[in-house]
C-alpha cells in the first residue's frame, strides 16, 4: 500500500502517548511529518495533522466536503482541522460544529460517504442532541440515522432525541442537518403531564410536529395504558397545544363510543385562558341544572379572573366571580363573590318565593420581607346568613354546618427607635348565621410605645426594684356596630353605632425576694373618652323610666393597684438507687404557687340617681314612698361603666405538673436509654378572697387539668367550678357556706370532660417505637373533620400518588390491612341552680380502612347519649383506578342527607373528562 493510499484510507489514527515510550513517540512524530511532506509533494487534495499531549490525530480532508470540516470528536479535547487551499470559495451549510462520540468504534466509509458510530453513540449539533446505540452519518445527504441495538436481551439503547426542553424516545430517527427536519418512528414523549406515543412523527421545524396514529394518555404505563385517546392525525406544538382530527377513547385497548370529530389539547405550562366545563345534574325543587361552567381569563402574570355561572330550569340562577393575584416577594391573595337568585315553586302558587343570597370572600397576605415595619392582611367571609344552608351549588355543601362567619382586615405600622411606637387599625366582623346577628368594629385603632425604663443602667443588666421600674403608654379607639341581616350594608346599621377611646399607662417593677421569690407590683391609670352619655328620669304620668341620649364629649378616669408573688418548686424522687435497673428511674413534681393582691377603688362620683315611686306587688303606686335609682351615664358605652364598689382582693393559684423518666425499649446497643413521660401535664387551682367585701367574699374555686396517656395517643382534659356558698330556696347564692347548710365543703356548679383517642394498625406492629399519635389527638374540630372528607372537591384523592403503581400491585398480596380510628368523647354537667343535669353527652368516631392498596372505606358518625340519637353520619368509599379515581360520599340521614359520586381522570390536564352525580336534600326557602 502506497503512502498516498494510506493517507486516503485513514481518516483518523490515534495513539495514546501515555502508553508509549519516548522513543516510540519520536518515531511516530517523524512518520507523520514524512506523510505530510509526501502529501504536499503529490499535491493531495487535503492535509492535516495535530500532535497533542494525550493523542495523535491524522485527519486528511477532501476538497468540496464542507460537512467533514465541521466535525469534532468529543473523545478528544481539541481537534484542529486545516481547510484545503482552493481558489473556489466553499459554501457551508452547517451553522455550528457537529460533535460526535461512541464507545466501541467510529468507522468511516469514504466511498459511500458514511460514518458509523456504535454503542453509546452521541451527536450534538446546536441545540439538538441525539443518543442511540447506533448512529450513521451520511456526508452526501447531510443526514443522520439513529437506531437501537438488537441483541439477546432485545432492543436496547433506543434513540433519544432532545431539542431544547423537548425529549422524544423513538425506535429510530432520520434527521437532516440542512433542513433540520426529521422523521421519527414510534416516538414517545411527555408534554405537560401527558404521555404521547406516535407511530410516525414528522418534525417540520423547531415548533411544529405532524404525527400519525397518536396515543395520548396520562397513564404512567405508556406501553399498556389503562386508557388512552387515539388520534389519527394531529399537529403538535410542543409545550403549547395539540390540534387533532377524529379522536376517540380506548379503555385497555378496547374502543368506546366516546369520540369527537376534532379536539384541542392545551399543553402550555403557563396559565392560559379557556372555557371551564360545567357540571350537570338535577334538583327536585328547581329542576335540571348546569353548575360551575364559565370562562377563565389569564389576564397577566400577576392576577387572573374566573367567571362561573349556574342555571336551573325553573329560572333560578347564580354566578361566581373569583380572582387570584400574586406579586412575588410582595403580596398574594384571593377574592371571590358568589350570588344566587333562588326561585321556589311556580309563579301564581301560594308557596312561590324568590330570594337573593350572596357570599363574599377575600384573603390577602403580605410577604414579611417586602416591608418589615408595616403589614397589611385580610381574611373576609361575610354574606347572607342563610347562604350555606340555602345554596344549591355543590361547592358549598361541606359548609352547610357552618354557623359563624367572621372577617378581619388589619394594617399595622411600627416606628423603630428608642420609643418604638406602634400603631394598628383593624376592621372586624362576626356573624351568627342562626340568629342573623352581626357585630362589627369599623374600625379598631390601637397604638403604643415600648416600655421605658427610666432608671436602667447604661451598661449591664437591670437589678433591683428601682432599675426595673418601667412604664408604657397605649391607646385604643373603637367604633362598634351591632345590626342584623336586614340592615346589613344599609344606612340603618349605623344608627346605634358606638364609639370610644381608652388611654392606659401601666407602671410596674419586679425583683427577687429572699432569692427564690419573684415579686411584681404595679399600678395602672386609665382614661376613657366617650362621645355620648345617657340620662334617665322617671315619668310619673306614664309610670315608666325614660332614657335619653346626650351627644357630646364625656369621659371618666380610673386607676388600680396590684401585686403578685410567685415561685417554682421542684420535687424529685429517684427510684434507681445503688445501681438497680428499674423501669422507672425518677419522678419529678413541679409546683408553681402564686399569691396576688389587687385594689380597685370605688368611682361612685361617676354615678347619678333619680327618684322613683315605689310600686307594690299588685302594680299600684305608693305616692308617699319614693326610692333612689342609681345609674351611670356610661353604662351603655363601649368600655362600660367605672366600678362603683371598692374591692380589695387576695388571689391564690397553684399549678402542678408531674413527669417521669422511664427506661426505653432495649435495642441492639448495650447502653440503656431513658425517655421522659408526662404523667400530668397540668393541674391548676385558683380562687380569690375579697377583703373589703361585705358578703360572698370567697370566689368559686376553678379547677382545670389535662394529661396524655398511651404514648400520647389518649388526650384527657377536664375543668370544673366549686362554689363554697349555699343556695336559698330561690336558688340564689347566700352568704352561708354550703357545709354549714348541711351540704358538702364545696358545691359542684359545672364540669366538662373531653377524651380523644387515636390509633391505627401501626401501633400494634412489632418493633414500632413511634410514641407519637398517628393522627391529631383533637378530632372533629371542623366540618371537614366531622365529615371525614371535604365534599367540596371529591376529585381529590387520599391515596399516595407518588407511590409507584407496581409497588401498589405488590402490596395487593400483602395480608396486612391498614386502618386508623379516631374516637372523641365529651360530657358536660351543670348544677348552677340545683338542676344537676348532663347538658351534653356524646361519643364520636371516625375511621378509615384500606381494604386493598386501591380500595379505601371510611365512616364518621357518633351517638348523642343525652338526646339518644345518632349524630351526623358520613360514609366514604374511594377507589384508585391508576390514572382515574372514583369517590362515593354518602350522608344517609340528618337534615343534610345527600350522596355524591365522582369518577374522572386524576391529572389536571384532562380533569374535565369526568362524570359526577349528586343528590341533596331539597332546600326550601322559609
Amino acid at each position: 500500500m502506497t503512502l498516498q493510499k494510506l493517507s486516503h484510507t485513514f481518516t483518523k489514527i490515534e495513539f495514546t502517548l501515555v502508553q508509549l515510550k519516548p522513543s516510540h513517540i519520536l518515531l511516530i512524530t517523524f512518520l507523520a511529518l514524512f506523510i505530510n511532506n509526501f502529501a504536499n509533494a503529490q499535491e493531495l487534495p487535503s492535509k492535516g495533522i495535530v500532535v497533542k499531549s494525550d493523542s495523535l490525530t491524522i485527519k486528511p480532508l477532501k476538497t468540496g466536503m464542507p460537512l467533514s470540516s465541521k466535525f469534532e470528536d468529543l473523545n478528544n479535547k481539541e481537534v484542529d482541522t486545516i481547510r484545503p487551499k482552493d481558489s473556489v470559495k466553499l459554501t457551508e451549510t452547517l451553522t455550528d460544529i457537529v460533535k460526535y462520540k461512541a464507545t466501541d468504534y467510529i468507522k468511516v466509509n469514504r466511498r459511500e460517504q458514511l460514518m458509523y458510530l456504535y454503542n453509546k453513540a452521541e451527536i450534538n449539533y446546536t441545540d439538538v442532541n441525539i443518543k442511540a446505540g447506533k448512529i450513521i452519518i451520511n456526508y452526501a445527504k447531510n443526514e443522520i440515522y439513529a437506531y437501537g441495538i438488537k441483541d439477546s436481551t432485545g432492543y436496547t439503547q433506543a434513540p433519544i432525541f432532545k431539542q431544547g426542553d423537548n425529549i422524544v424516545e423513538p425506535d429510530s430517527i432520520r434527521y437532516n442537518f440542512d433542513t433540520e427536519k426529521a422523521l421519527i418512528f414510534n416516538s414517545r414523549t411527555e408534554q405537560t403531564g401527558m404521555n404521547l406515543k406516535a407511530a410516525i412523527t414528522k418534525k417540520e421545524n423547531d415548533s411544529v410536529y405532524y404525527v400519525k396514529d397518536l396515543i395520548l394518555t396520562t397513564s404512567k404505563n405508556l406501553e399498556d395504558p389503562e386508557y388512552h385517546i387515539k388520534v389519527r392525525k394531529a399537529k403538535l406544538v410542543p409545550k403549547k397545544k395539540i390540534i387533532s382530527g377524529v379522536a376517540n377513547m380506548f379503555i385497555y385497548s378496547i374502543p368506546t363510543p366516546l369520540g369527537i370529530p376534532f379536539a384541542y389539547f392545551p399543553l402550555t405550562e403557563d396559565r392560559a385562558s379557556g372555557f371551564i366545563i360545567p357540571t350537570f345534574g338535577e334538583n327536585n325543587d328547581r329542576g335540571y341544572f348546569i353548575q360551575n361552567g364559565g370562562y377563565y381569563f389569564a389576564v397577566s402574570d400577576y392576577f387572573d379572573l374566573t367567571l362561573l355561572g349556574d342555571f336551573y330550569t325553573n329560572g333560578s340562577y347564580g354566578y361566581n366571580i373569583s380572582s387570584d393575584y400574586k406579586v412575588n416577594y410582595k403580596f398574594s391573595g384571593q377574592f371571590g363573590y358568589r350570588a344566587e337568585n333562588l326561585i321556589t315553586s311556580e309563579r301564581g302558587f301560594p308557596d312561590y318565593s324568590k330570594t337573593n343570597i350572596y357570599n363574599l370572600r377575600w384573603s390577602h397576605s403580605q410577604d414579611a420581607k417586602s416591608s418589615p415595619n408595616s403589614r397589611f392582611s385580610a381574611s373576609v367571609n361575610l354574606g347572607s346568613s342563610t347562604y350555606y344552608t340555602q345554596s344549591n351549588n355543590q361547592q358549598n355543601t361541606a359548609n352547610s354546618l357552618t354557623n359563624t362567619l367572621s372577617s378581619s382586615i388589619s394594617y399595622s405600622k411600627s416606628f423603630p427607635g428608642k420609643l418604638g411606637a406602634n400603631i394598628s387599625t383593624t376592621a372586624t366582623h362576626s356573624q351568627n348565621t342562626n340568629t342573623q346577628e352581626i357585630n362589627m368594629t369599623l374600625p379598631n385603632i390601637q397604638g403604643s410605645i415600648n416600655r421605658i425604663y427610666p432608671f436602667e443602667p447604661k451598661v449591664g443588666s437591670k437589678k433591683g426594684i428601682i432599675q426595673n421600674i418601667n412604664f408604657q403608654y397605649s391607646f385604643a379607639g373603637e367604633n362598634r356596630i351591632k345590626t342584623t341581616d336586614e340592615f346589613f350594608f344599609k344606612s340603618e346599621m349605623f344608627d346605634d353605632a358606638k364609639f370610644g377611646i381608652r388611654h392606659s399607662i401601666p407602671i410596674s417593677t419586679n425583683f427577687k425576694v429572699l432569692k427564690y421569690l419573684s415579686l411584681t407590683t404595679g399600678a395602672s391609670y386609665n382614661e376613657v373618652w366617650n362621645f355620648e352619655k345617657i340620662n334617665k328620669y322617671y315619668d310619673e304620668v306614664n309610670l315608666e323610666e325614660i332614657t335619653t341620649i346626650d351627644k357630646g364629649f364625656a369621659s371618666y378616669r380610673t386607676y388600680n393597684f396590684s401585686s403578685s408573688l410567685g415561685t417554682t418548686l421542684y420535687g424529685m424522687y429517684n427510684f434507681d438507687k445503688e445501681g438497680t435497673d428499674k423501669k422507672i428511674k425518677a419522678i419529678r413534681h413541679v409546683v408553681r404557687p402564686s399569691v396576688s393582691y389587687s385594689i380597685n377603688p370605688a368611682f361612685d362620683q361617676y354615678y347619678e340617681s333619680y327618684k322613683k315611686n315605689v310600686i307594690t306587688a299588685n302594680g299600684t303606686t305608693v305616692e308617699d314612698i319614693v326610692e333612689d335609682v342609681e345609674y351611670s351615664p356610661f353604662e351603655n358605652s363601649i368600655y362600660g361603666s367605672p366600678g362603683k364598689t371598692y374591692s380589695s382582693a387576695i388571689g391564690f393559684g397553684i399549678g402542678n405538673s408531674i413527669e417521669a423518666k422511664v427506661r426505653d425499649r432495649m435495642t441492639d446497643s448495650t447502653e440503656v436509654s431513658y425517655r421522659k413521660v408526662s404523667i400530668l401535664n397540668n393541674l391548676n387551682f385558683s380562687s380569690s378572697y375579697n377583703v373589703a367585701g361585705d358578703s360572698l367574699k370567697i370566689s368559686p374555686v376553678s379547677v382545670s387539668g389535662g394529661t396524655q396517656l398511651a404514648k400520647d395517643k389518649l388526650s384527657i382534659n377536664f375543668n370544673m367550678t366549686l362554689d363554697p356558698y349555699a343556695l336559698d330556696n330561690n336558688n340564689t347564692r347566700i352568704d352561708k357556706f354550703n357545709i354549714n347548710n348541711n351540704g358538702s365543703l364545696f358545691r359542684l356548679t359545672n364540669a366538662n370532660l373531653t377524651l380523644n383517642y387515636s390509633f391505627s394498625n401501626k401501633d400494634f406492629e412489632k418493633g414500632n417505637t413511634n410514641n407519637k399519635p398517628t393522627n391529631s389527638t383533637t378530632t372533629f374540630n371542623s366540618t371537614e373533620d366531622l365529615l371525614g372528607n371535604n365534599n367540596n372537591d371529591l376529585s381529590k384523592s387520599s391515596f399516595d400518588d407518588n407511590e409507584d403503581d407496581e409497588q401498589k400491585d405488590v402490596k395487593l398480596f400483602n395480608y396486612k390491612i391498614p386502618w386508623s380510628l379516631r374516637l372523641a368523647y365529651s360530657v358536660a354537667y351543670n348544677n348552677f341552680a340545683r338542676q344537676s343535669e348532663i347538658s351534653s353527652n356524646s361519643l364520636m368516631f371516625s375511621g378509615d380502612v384500606e381494604l386493598s392498596p386501591r380500595w379505601k372505606v371510611g365512616v364518621s358518625s357518633g351517638y348523642d347519649i343525652k338526646g339518644k340519637g345518632i349524630t351526623h353520619t358520613n360514609l366514604r368509599f374511594e377507589r384508585d383506578l391508576l390514572s382515574w379515581k372514583m369517590n362515593f360520599n354518602w350522608t344517609p340521614f340528618s337534615a343534610n342527607k345527600s350522596w355524591f359520586f365522582f369518577i374522572g381522570i386524576k391529572s389536571s390536564v384532562l380533569s374535565d373528562i369526568k362524570w359526577d352525580k349528586q343528590r341533596e336534600t331539597d332546600k326550601l326557602i322559609n
